[in-house]
């Protein structure tokens, strides 16, 4: 099993202090979190994307390029792209600069995006939001994939014969489907082989779980491999500690401030109380063992071979959040690496492009294997470029 650290830069008062830092010193403990799970060994490190308050993620190509140049060897994830709201032909630029300015470290988690601010900021409908992300990627996935591009999508104007520069860094960039709710994404996911990236935060397991049997199942339906499959897993909150007593204690001050703010917001909490929430949400509160053991359960429903952790405090003293992890990737990771299988492919990037654009020697994951999704759609036939609606 691999293990990211993700934040979505939430720019919020802290849940127990009620204190805003500054957007010039939230953004300074964002990089110094990054270099923390590099140090520690975490495998991937994420930043999410949104346009609207309380966060100040607009920008994780810049945020991630400058987390290339101060990193070696953690890969760099987005959490989500918002190919939705985005330009494809733009959003590809941005995203074959940083693959080479990581060596190869890119990867992308790309998703609808939530939020009626950001679709109003971007002129984009709920009604066309989905129509939209369907759209980019392909068009984004093209891009990426050839030299010149003829398309006609509905959503922005006409490519013939486009040459988009610079090329990448890797032959393909890897690129997860997040989900949360809908099953359009797990069915894009499953469409084109793409790995799938659950939420599961918001809710109990059931109907994350479902989603991923339902990814599984299209998946085999548009005749790709099964044990290519593949599913990352997020957490609701993290904190463990020696005894569960002890890491119970310190996250009861974070879990009350939270809930006083769901309150203020006028919100229905999904769990009424901290005994409920570690009990029931995807939370990983408590002792080695018992982090180790609920991480087993959730894997019997989901299959999952990565997981993600909140990179931020998030209402934990800076102690309290270096010292959980610390003793996560001292006592608790080992376990999961030895008993739960990584993703079905080398955890590296692709080998670069020659300079002349050809390709590098091809890794094996599931885009490359089975049916091969760049160039069939469902049925199996050739897949058309994007046309006008």
């Amino acid at each position: 099993m691999k293990f990211l650290a993700i934040t979505l830069i939430v720019h919020a008062p802290d849940p127990v202090t009620g204190v805003r830092k500054s957007t010039h010193d939230r953004f300074r403990e964002v990089i110094d979190n990054a270099l923390l799970a590099e140090e520690l060994g975490f495998d991937g490190f994420g930043v999410g994307e949104r346009h609207e308050r309380p966060f100040i993620s607009s920008s994780p190509p810049v945020v991630l390029s400058h987390l290339a140049a101060l990193t070696s060897r953690i890969r760099l994830f987005t959490a989500v792209t918002t190919l939705s709201l985005l330009d494809p032909v733009r959003a590809y630029e941005d995203y074959a600069t940083l693959d080479h300015l990581s060596e190869g470290r890119l990867e992308l988690i790309i998703g609808k995006g939530n939020g009626a601010a950001q679709r109003e900021l971007y002129h984009v409908t709920a009604e066309d939001q989905w129509e939209r992300n369907a759209e980019s990627y392909e068009l984004f996935r093209q891009i990426w994939r050839n030299d010149k591009v003829t398309a006609s999508p509905a959503f922005r104007g006409e490519l013939k014969d486009a040459e988009v520069w610079p090329r990448p860094y890797q032959r393909p960039v890897r690129v997860w489907h997040g989900s949360a709710t809908s099953r359009e994404s797990v069915d894009l996911a499953a469409r084109y082989g793409d790995p799938l990236f659950s939420a599961n935060v918001t809710n109990p397991i059931e109907p994350y779980a479902e989603l991923v049997r339902h990814y599984r199942e299209r998946w085999e339906h548009y005749g790709h491999d099964p044990a290519l499959a593949t599913v990352g897993a997020g957490s609701a909150g993290f904190c463990t500690a020696r005894t569960s007593q002890e890491a119970v204690a310190a996250y009861r001050p974070v879990f009350e401030g939270q809930l006083a703010f769901q309150k203020r917001l006028g919100l229905e909490p999904v769990f009424a109380t901290l005994e409920d929430f570690v009990a029931r949400s995807s939370a990983l509160i408590g002792s080695p063992q018992q982090v180790i053991e609920k991480v087993h359960r959730y894997h019997e429903q989901f299959g999952h071979s990565v997981l993600h952790l909140h990179a931020d405090a998030s209402g934990l003293t800076p102690a309290q959040h270096r010292a959980s992890l610390e003793l996560f990737q001292a006592e608790i990771a080992p376990t999961l690496r030895r008993d739960l299988p990584d993703p079905p492919w080398t955890w590296g990037p692709v080998a670069p492009a020659d300079d002349n654009g050809a390709e590098g020697p091809a890794r094996t994951d599931p885009s490359a294997t089975g049916t091969d999704p760049s160039a069939t759609g469902p049925d199996g036939t050739a897949a058309p470029a994007p046309t006008p609606r």
